[in-house]
């Protein structure tokens, strides 16, 4: 059932997040973005839902992401931002940052996933009847095929934007050679590529490692770097430092497996604690300012259950760079923990 409401943005809501450029293009992001991964799918509290919309919004988080298959099920977390979007921020439509996937299961048969023309234009036109939207902001090609030509998926990119359903695309999870022949591809059909969308996180340095480094490909085309699961799964909080509660994801075995919670990285993450504390910060907030040191990212992306979760999240964003001394201890704290 819809939820009636009469909603005004807060006046001063630019003046306290940070906001970066995304390479050499004119797509600035607020440095924390908002993910809808989970917690926005049919079975979540719609109100909740709402009430983290409003929030982010209302503290210059304007930048919310989404994938045709959020949910669970598939497609309910566009829908149900469709009926927030509609109820509180169509006003504020001109102010927003909103984007999308497709490259992921999605509908049965062949063309239900990965990255043809034909799964990608259906899927825009899906995306945007599920949210009541003109266009996104950002479309992005999920993932990379290797069944279909990477002309045919970047061909598809530069169509839906020509048509106006898009301003800019992006790829996500892409190798760094995959990213540079996808940039290659989009520069010569006049429609460059803007954002690439990776994980990254303390215990997940992918982005940084190899020859070319995946960081060095994007800097090099000029390209963004918008980063997801920057806290693992809630391991890099104090989530799992007494246990693995029975309402999270690990007692689910839901995107992080009981498993994962070795001993050896409960003990890290709880080094991690009095680095944080110098900083007044939480472990989540020091794991997000890792994230966003230096200008290495354009923005994290970050997913929330609860307004109050969301707003130490936030915080993260406009704290004090870290100094050489506290990288130099979370080093000294995660130890020998692959990364």
């Amino acid at each position: 059932m819809d939820i009636a409401t009469s909603y005004t943005a807060e006046e001063a809501r630019y003046e306290s997040t940070p906001i970066s450029t995304s390479g050499r293009s004119g797509l600035r992001l607020p440095r924390i973005s908002l993910g809808l991964w989970h917690n926005f799918g049919d079975n979540d509290n719609f109100a909740v839902q709402r009430d983290m919309l409003r929030h982010a919004f209302d503290r210059g988080v304007y930048h919310f992401d989404l994938a045709n298959n959020y949910g669970p099920p598939y497609g309910s977390a566009e829908a149900n931002f469709g009926r927030h979007y509609a109820a509180d921020f169509r006003p504020y439509r001109d102010e927003l940052i909103i984007s999308s996937k497709a490259g992921y299961d999605m509908w049965p048969g062949p063309h239900g996933d990965g990255g043809s023309r034909k799964y990608l234009m259906a899927s825009i036109d899906q995306s945007l009847t599920r949210m009541g939207l003109d266009y996104v902001d950002i479309f992005y090609s999920h993932r990379f095929d290797p069944t279909v030509p990477l002309e045919e998926t970047m061909g598809a990119l530069d169509s839906i934007v020509r048509s106006g359903k898009a301003l800019y695309v992006g790829i996500s999870n892409y190798s760094a050679e995959q990213t540079a022949e996808a940039a290659r591809i989009l520069r010569d059909l006049g429609t460059p590529l803007t954002i690439h969308q990776a994980r990254y996180s303390m215990l997940d340095r992918w982005i940084e490692r190899g020859t070319p480094s995946l960081q060095s490909v994007l800097s090099e085309i000029g390209a963004g770097t918008i980063v997801f699961s920057p806290l693992e799964q809630g391991v890099l909080t104090d989530r799992y430092l007494k246990g693995i509660p029975a309402d999270s994801r690990a007692a689910r075995e839901h995107f992080l497996h009981s498993r994962d919670l070795t001993e050896e990285k409960i003990a890290a993450v709880q080094a991690l604690a009095p680095i944080a504390a110098s900083r007044d910060q939480s472990i989540a907030e020091l794991a997000l300012s890792w994230v966003l040191r230096g200008g290495r990212v354009t923005s994290a992306i970050v997913g929330a259950s609860s307004v109050a979760q969301l707003e130490h999240n936030i915080r993260a964003a406009a704290a004090p760079d870290l100094s050489a001394e506290d990288e130099a201890a979370v080093e000294v704290a995660l130890g020998d923990l692959p990364r």
